[in-house]
């Protein structure tokens, strides 16, 4: 089944990237991180709060506010300026943290890369409610498409010039991962961010070949939607019923959403 996405704002980001919704605000965040700023959408207007440095991704938290991955660090957002959660031992000056998302127990993954020519020096790391980072895997070099099975059974993963997304079993209750393998190999496009719906289904936005590709559990292409903007950077489930597909593109493309007649699942949150 092919589908086709609508703009829904013209929100001129340079690099639109990580969507979350807020079912508490109502509400869809994401960020610009070439514009360095992060972005609310209510459904009628778009509130823009410029960012210190380029922010790659962000995540809810459960006592309220944001956690954000700018370039030097991970950081709280909430009623005054960011504060400084971690800055991991190993985060070298000139690399910059790009996707991440929390796992159901409240754990932040995210990964790290070097702009512009992306070598292989990026991190993925595990952060703690306390701060606590860990190191899980090493020599990335653009991470993306970090998500979890509903059962939290199965985490996934691409380093997207390598064009695969791997699949790993996950110990939801350590935060560790085991049994790699490679879930899918998307092209023409690379693997960017991703989201994974109720059923299991892993929605993955393939930059550069103007689609969104739902895979199965089993790592099938399941269905196909369409964008008239050549690089969709990422995608999540949002609205009062969790059945809107939202979709970040680069380029200034704008903000894309359509109906997919399936539903997503809330957003874990931080802490």
């Amino acid at each position: 089944m092919d589908l086709v996405a609508e703009q829904v704002v013209a929100s001129n980001d340079a690099l639109g990237e990580g969507p979350v919704w807020d079912e508490r605000m109502q509400a869809l965040w994401w960020v610009d991180i070439h514009g360095r700023a992060l972005k609310r959408y209510d459904g009628e207007r778009v509130k823009v709060t410029p960012m210190p440095a380029k922010p790659g991704s962000i995540a809810l938290r459960r006592e309220g506010g944001l956690l954000v991955a700018l370039e030097g660090g991970i950081y709280l957002i909430g009623t005054t300026e960011p504060e400084l959660l971690v800055r991991p031992a190993e985060h070298e000056t000139g690399l910059r943290f790009n996707d991440g998302r929390c796992d159901r127990a409240g754990r932040f993954w995210v990964g790290t890369l070097e702009d512009p020519d992306f070598p292989p020096r990026g991190i993925l790391y595990r952060i703690e409610a306390d701060g606590r980072a860990t190191a899980t895997r090493r020599e990335i070099q653009v991470p993306n498409s970090i998500a979890f099975s509903p059962d939290s059974g199965t985490m996934y993963f691409a380093d997207s010039p390598r064009h695969k997304i791997w699949a790993f079993d996950y110990d939801a209750e350590q935060g560790e991962i085991a049994a790699e393998r490679v879930f899918a190999q998307p092209h023409p496009g690379f693997p960017d961010g991703s989201c994974v719906d109720a059923d299991g289904c892993l929605w993955n936005a393939e930059w550069g070949a103007r689609r969104v590709v739902r895979y199965s559990p089993a790592g099938n292409i399941d269905r196909i939607v369409e964008l008239p903007a050549e690089k969709p950077s990422c995608c999540c489930f949002g609205g009062a019923q969790l059945d809107t597909l939202y979709i970040t593109t680069a380029d200034r493309a704008g903000l894309f959403a359509l109906t997919p007649g399936v539903k997503g699942l809330a957003e874990s949150r931080f802490g």
